[in-house]
């Protein structure tokens, strides 16, 4: 859905934010001031901004999740208002996620966003997969995610109408028009399309809602397990088996082969905590073509981010190097699709 004029003013110059992010506290806070305002890394398709709301009493930690300038625009990125909601009901459904404040009005000033609260932890990979205080987290955390995908899967979102709704053959068909949109034949690619066709699934009875992103980066990590799941921008009802395939791309393992999901947990871990959540347990195969289309999707997705940066669209270095990642998952859809010679 493409955002309104009044959602598509420029976003605030950084010295300006704490004089706008005031009145924003305020409403929550009276007399609140800002204060250790910084610009986040990270969050490629938006703005994250750290800040404590202080009154003379308190001190409340907050994130500010605002939307990029460069894709304010996207017809295929979701209203941040809408996010909020989504968040919302997700944490009303026992999903660990963060409480969300007060969404931006058109007088702040600010664009479209909304204030929640700062979870600590981290989502870092590398810090996730290799700190020794991260180590007991990691003996449970495939689990752990089993369990809340199974909460996310079983969200009530009848209301929720601009979630759109994507059958699997939807999910290919798609796919492959984003692919062939940017000129660029990859025989590996067109091989992963006929093998996804030769193998679609059949469409679930009931179209559940799908996180869309769950993994590495989207996911806060303390050192009791998951403690949070971030960034729902990319949300639908769909295959809720989608959301454990994507946990389980190569590209999210960073080098932790033999541990499929996000290179912490092996997929019987990711199975047992669905099972256990949900009383259902899911089928390996179907895990499986889900995994190979993420695999695809995220190849894709790599070539869409060196289209743009190759035509100055966006030339910051994290497009560029994002952009040459997608050799990567051509290797990873040839070990998955042809046998090797015994």
């Amino acid at each position: 859905m493409a955002e309104s004029a009044t959602d598509l003013q420029a976003p605030a110059p950084e010295s300006d934010m704490a004089k706008q992010l005031t009145g924003v506290v305020q409403r929550l806070h009276p007399g609140a001031r800002v204060e250790n305002l910084s610009r986040l890394t990270g969050g490629a398709n938006q703005q994250m901004w750290s800040l404590d709301a202080v009154t003379d009493t308190e001190r409340f930690p907050m994130i500010l999740r605002q939307a990029s300038s460069w894709n304010q625009d996207a017809e295929n990125v979701m209203r941040l208002e809408d996010e909020a909601r989504l968040v919302r009901r997700a944490g009303e459904g026992g999903v660990p996620v963060p409480r969300v404040h007060e969404t931006l009005q058109p007088g702040d000033g600010l664009g479209s966003g909304y204030l929640m609260a700062r979870v600590e932890g981290e989502t870092l990979p590398p810090k996730v997969l290799k700190g020794q205080s991260y180590a007991g987290a990691r003996q449970k955390l495939a689990r752990q995610c089993g369990e809340v995908l199974a909460d996310i899967h079983r969200l009530p979102v009848g209301d929720l109408d601009f979630l759109a709704s994507l059958t699997p053959r939807d999910m290919v068909e798609n796919l492959y028009r984003e692919y062939q949109g940017y000129g660029e034949p990859r025989p590996i690619f067109e091989l992963a399309f006929r093998w996804l066709r030769d193998n679609l699934p059949d469409t679930p009875e009931t179209l559940t809602l799908v996180h869309g992103d769950f993994r590495h980066g989207n996911l806060m990590v303390d050192e009791s397990g998951l403690a949070s799941v971030l960034d729902w921008e990319l949300a639908f009802l769909g295959d809720p088996m989608a959301d454990l395939g994507w946990l389980c791309v190569n590209s999210w393992r960073f080098g932790n082969i033999d541990l499929p999901v996000g290179g912490f947990g092996t997929r019987e871990q990711l199975f047992d905590g669905y099972e256990a959540a949900s009383g259902q347990r899911p089928d390996p195969q179907r895990v499986r073509f889900w995994e190979i289309l993420g695999t695809l999707r995220w190849g894709i997705m790599c070539q869409g981010m060196a289209a743009s940066f190759v035509a100055g669209h966006d030339t910051s270095p994290e497009r560029g190097a994002i952009g040459r990642r997608a050799s990567e998952t051509e290797v990873d859809l040839l070990r998955e699709l042809v046998p090797l010679n015994s």
